[in-house]
């Protein structure tokens, strides 16, 4: 068996040169008429004249909030602005490496380089004295007189008792 489909093609009309051409389309395997054509192009333009229209009110609601907002829009960014200026500068202030952080390191630095000049003051004076101990006799002799408490033959050593109780005050002579 042979299954074969005809397809019927409308042929073309004369029309009046003034006038428009019809326009044949072919759709699901069968050709539509000018009539057919021209309703659907009219549907298209009525949906596209409907999404227009939304889309011009959507349009005019914008534009009211933006002209609502247009005056407050300075105060906005106005605040805006010096609540970011506010941050920065506490930031600066009380921040990890901010200006309080800075002054107390600056304060513990400064602490700690005069314990560094005491010590070295310290260690220069104890390197004198080791220095004076190596070779001057009269140190030698000093620190064996007052730390160990040497004397020299036929000297005397007089030393004075540790008094626990303070000492009481001296009598003044204009008293009576």
């Amino acid at each position: 068996m042979d299954f074969r489909v005809k397809i019927k093609v409308a042929k073309p009309r004369l029309v009046n040169p003034s006038k428009f051409t019809p326009v044949f389309k072919r759709a699901a395997g069968r050709v539509r008429s000018h009539k057919w054509v021209k309703q659907q192009e009219a549907r298209v333009a009525e949906c596209a004249a409907q999404q227009a229209e939304v889309v011009a009110r959507k349009l005019v609601v914008v534009t009211r909030f933006m002209e609502r907002l247009r005056p407050a829009r300075r105060k906005i960014a106005t605040a805006a602005l010096a609540a970011i200026t506010m941050w920065v500068g506490v930031h600066v202030m009380f921040g990890p490496n901010g200006t309080v952080a800075y002054r107390h390191k600056r304060s513990e630095a400064h602490d700690l380089q005069q314990q560094i000049n005491s010590l070295e003051k310290e260690n220069t004076a104890l390197s004198d004295q080791i220095n004076a101990l190596e070779t001057d006799p009269k140190a030698i002799e000093k620190e064996a007189r007052e730390q160990l408490h040497y004397a020299k033959p036929d000297e005397v050593i007089y030393v004075a008792p540790h008094q626990d109780r303070p000492a009481p005050p001296a009598a003044h002579s204009a008293q009576k």
